[in-house]
């Protein structure tokens, strides 16, 4: 496959990776919370969408990463700065996949089995820290995903 080619693949996979999540995380989420009578509920609905997401996003960063160091090895150095976008981004998926997600879904699983909202347990402000990192990471991964695909896309010509 041209070198032309793969840039233009790494564009449109980097492209619907991250209007994916744009989407998920900006506009589903928030929908989720406003139709839906129930905030526990759509918070469980949120949790998962944003658990597959974050296991979406290792994996399709990791194959990008490969993709933009097979670019770094075809002469194309414009692709070294992606990659530590990609590898930024990596980190923000894994924190959230691995470690930030199911330390949330472990205090709202303990506030389901005693059956009250985990606004009403002890571990009610762990689970708002937990909940602004988890955003803030959300964000910082939105804005390095925006800047991954303008600068894929200038060096697609």
């Amino acid at each position: 496959m041209s070198q032309t080619k793969i840039q233009r693949l790494f564009t449109v996979i980097s492209g619907l990776w991250v209007g994916g999540f744009i989407a998920i995380g900006f506009l589903v989420v928030p929908i989720l919370f406003t139709t839906l009578g129930d905030r526990q509920v759509a918070g469980v609905i949120a949790a998962n969408l944003f658990k597959i997401n974050a296991y979406i996003g290792v994996g399709v960063c990791s194959l990008l990463m490969l993709v933009a160091n097979h670019v770094v090895n075809l002469g194309n150095g414009s692709y070294r700065q992606i990659r530590w976008i990609l590898l930024l981004m990596l980190v923000c998926a894994v924190a959230a996949a691995f470690i930030i997600i199911p330390w949330m879904n472990a205090l709202r699983d303990q506030a389901l089995q005693l059956g009250i909202s985990i606004r009403d347990t002890s571990n009610a402000k762990l689970f708002g820290l937990l909940h602004m990192v988890s955003s803030v990471v959300f964000i910082i991964q939105s804005i390095l995903g925006i800047v991954l695909v303008w600068w894929s896309t200038k060096n697609a010509d």
